[in-house]
């Protein structure tokens, strides 16, 4: 009982994080232009199954089409496995948790072809095995089916209560039996302090609280 109190979970203290879909519409227009030039058979997204980036023969090229949606936020998802990130936003996230992240320089164009605003794309590169399963409220599946034998589905009511000293001085991370991409409330604040995320404009970045009740 003693762990279970120590990391009780609290509202405002942890989040998933990942991009607003919440806006409507087509989403984003940016176009991959060169994907499969880069790709490593026989995968069919370039993001390597265990993370991070593989060996790129060229820079990835990048393109707005106004016809496939709206120019791109501070975060947006669906790049081949990968987050495309602000210039803002990667000096926050490199600020806050260099170690969390890992980037690649892209060739960004706007639609009539001139240069665009820098952008990269981004991976979440650290795994930690930090959630206190026994003080947690979720949907805990067990199944061979599943890599390591077992799932967090985090549907319905759910309370994640995480391992404060696993974690140390981790603020963004993923765990080994959800795919997402979870952060503090350090990491948070930080984004706010730069203006990224407002009252009024979540910039394509959705912190969803890990205590929903």
């Amino acid at each position: 009982m003693a762990n279970i109190a120590k990391n009780e979970p609290r509202t405002g203290e942890f989040f998933q994080l990942q991009p607003d879909a919440r806006r409507g519409g087509k989403g984003h227009g940016v176009v991959f232009e060169n994907e499969q030039a880069l790709l490593m058979p026989p995968r069919l997204i370039l993001q390597p199954s265990t993370g991070g980036f593989p060996p790129l023969r060229e820079t990835p090229r990048l393109a707005h089409h106004p016809r496939e949606g709206v120019p791109p936020e501070d975060l947006e998802g669906g790049m081949s496995g990968y987050w495309l990130v602000s210039e803002r936003l990667r000096q926050v996230m490199e600020a806050v948790d260099r170690e969390a992240f890992v980037f690649a320089g892209t060739d960004y164009r706007l639609a009539d072809g001139s240069k665009g605003p820098t952008y990269v794309l981004c991976d979440v590169v650290r795994t930690v095995d930090a959630l206190d399963e026994d003080a947690s409220t979720l949907d805990l599946v067990i199944s061979e089916d599943f890599e390591g034998g077992k799932y967090y589905g985090l549907t319905g009511e759910v309370r994640l209560a995480f391992k404060r000293d696993v974690l140390g001085s981790a603020h963004v991370f993923r765990l080994p039996f959800h795919g997402g991409v979870f952060c503090d409330r350090i990491f948070k604040d930080a984004v706010e302090d730069a203006g990224i995320l407002t009252a009024k404009k979540s910039n394509g970045l959705w912190f969803y609280d890990m205590v929903n009740r």
